[in-house]
C-alpha cells in the first residue's frame, strides 16, 4: 500500500484564511498537480473539517483519468446528505464513521464502521480498513488535522507540500502537531523540489519513517 499526503498552502505555511476560507490558495499549476495526483490513486480521502468547510468535488476534471474513490472521515457523522462527495457519479463513495454512531447515508455510500482510540479513529486503521476494500494507492488531502495524523502516526510514504507566492500573515496552519522543544525534535525531510510556473513543490520521501501495516 502506497500513501501519499499532499497540501497546498502559502509561504508563511498557511492553508486558510482565519475563516477557513481556501479557494484557492494555489494557481493552475497547483491545481493541476493534484488532480493528477487523484488520477493516479485508488482513494482519495478528507477528512470532515474539509468536507463541511470546502465542499469539494474529489474529481479529476482538470485531467484526464478515472476519478478516484472519495473517502471522508467522519466519526460524528456530521456531513450532511447533499454534500458534493456524495454524488452519483459512477465513482464508490465511503463515509467513515465511529463504532457506535449511526447515519442514513445517501444511495450508493458504503458506510464503514471503525474504533475509536484517544478521541479519533486510528490513521492505521482506517489504511487496513481501506486495504480490505481493494485500495492500494491513497492520497490523503486535508485538511491539517487529517494530514497531522496520518503524518504523525507513520503512515505516509510521501508528503507534497505545493507551495504558493502568497503571504497572508494569518489564517490556519498547514500543520497540527505536537510542540517541541528542542529543533533535535523536528521532523527532517529528505526532498525533491519542483518548479510549477510560479508555484514550488516540495516531493518529500516520509519512507524511512513509514509504519508497516500488519
Amino acid at each position: 500500500m502506497t500513501v501519499i499526503g499532499q497540501i497546498g498552502q502559502t509561504m508563511d505555511g498557511r492553508i486558510a484564511t482565519i475563516t477557513g476560507q481556501s479557494k484557492y490558495i494555489n494557481g493552475s499549476s497547483g491545481l493541476s498537480h493534484l488532480h493528477q495526483l487523484r488520477a493516479l490513486v485508488d482513494a482519495v480521502v478528507i477528512g470532515v473539517g474539509t468536507a463541511l468547510t470546502d465542499n469539494p468535488q474529489l474529481n479529476v476534471r482538470l485531467v484526464s483519468g478515472k476519478n478516484p474513490t472519495r473517502v471522508v472521515i467522519d466519526p460524528q457523522g456530521r456531513l450532511g446528505c447533499d454534500a458534493q462527495v456524495w454524488r452519483e457519479d459512477g465513482t464508490k463513495r465511503l463515509w467513515i464513521i465511529a463504532e457506535g454512531k449511526k447515519v442514513s447515508a445517501p444511495s450508493g455510500v458504503e458506510v464503514l464502521t471503525l474504533p475509536m482510540v484517544d478521541g479519533r479513529i486510528e490513521a492505521a486503521t482506517i489504511l487496513k480498513s481501506l486495504r480490505m476494500q481493494g485500495l492500494k494507492r491513497i492520497l490523503i488531502e486535508g485538511g491539517a488535522f487529517t494530514l497531522s495524523h496520518f503524518m504523525q502516526a507513520g503512515c505516509l510514504d510521501r508528503l507534497h507540500i505545493i507551495i504558493a507566492p502568497i503571504i497572508m500573515g494569518s489564517g490556519r496552519p498547514s500543520f497540527e502537531l505536537p510542540a517541541i522543544e528542542h529543533m533535535d525534535q523536528a521532523t527532517r525531510l529528505n526532498i525533491q523540489t519542483h518548479v510549477l510556473n510560479n508555484e514550488v513543490l516540495f516531493d518529500c520521501d516520509l519512507s524511512s519513517q513509514r509504519l508497516k501495516l500488519d
